[in-house]
C-alpha cells in the first residue's frame, strides 16, 4: 500500500508541476497589500497529500504568500498540528487573529473558499 501511495503521490506532483496555474499579477502595492494579509496564516500540509496539492495550487494561483510547514516531515509541525489544533489532519490552515486568538481550519474546500475571499476583498 505504501508503494502505491508512493507512486501516486509521485504522479500527483508531476503533473501540478507540468501544469501549474498562472498566478494572479499585481502591482507592487497591491502585492504588498496583499502579503500583509496573508502573514498570520500557515498551511500544515504534507508534500504528497493530494488535498494539500489542491490548496497549495489555489495559493499558486491567488499569488498568496502563505507560509507552508510539512508536519509530515517535521516532528515540531506535526506536534504543533496535534496539540493546537486537535489532530493530525492535513490541510488544515492556521489563522492567527488580530487578537491573538489562533482558528484551525480544516478542509481543502473550505479553505480554498476562505483563500478566495481573502484574495477578492483587496
Amino acid at each position: 500500500m505504501k508503494l502505491i501511495r508512493n507512486i501516486l503521490g509521485k504522479a500527483i506532483l508531476f503533473f501540478d508541476n507540468t501544469f501549474a496555474p498562472t498566478p494572479v499579477k499585481r502591482s507592487a502595492e497591491a502585492q504588498a497589500k496583499m502579503d500583509q494579509k496573508t502573514a498570520h496564516l500557515a498551511l500544515y500540509q504534507f508534500h504528497m497529500c493530494p488535498f494539500c496539492v489542491k490548496v497549495r495550487r489555489t495559493i499558486k494561483r491567488l499569488n498568496l504568500n502563505i507560509e507552508l510547514r510539512d508536519a509530515k516531515d517535521n516532528a515540531q509541525f506535526a506536534e504543533e498540528l496535534l496539540s493546537q489544533g486537535g489532530k493530525r489532519q492535513v490541510p488544515c490552515l492556521r489563522i492567527e487573529n488580530e487578537d491573538g486568538s489562533v482558528n484551525w481550519m480544516y478542509e481543502s474546500d473550505a479553505i480554498n473558499q476562505y483563500l478566495e475571499k481573502i484574495a477578492h476583498e483587496a
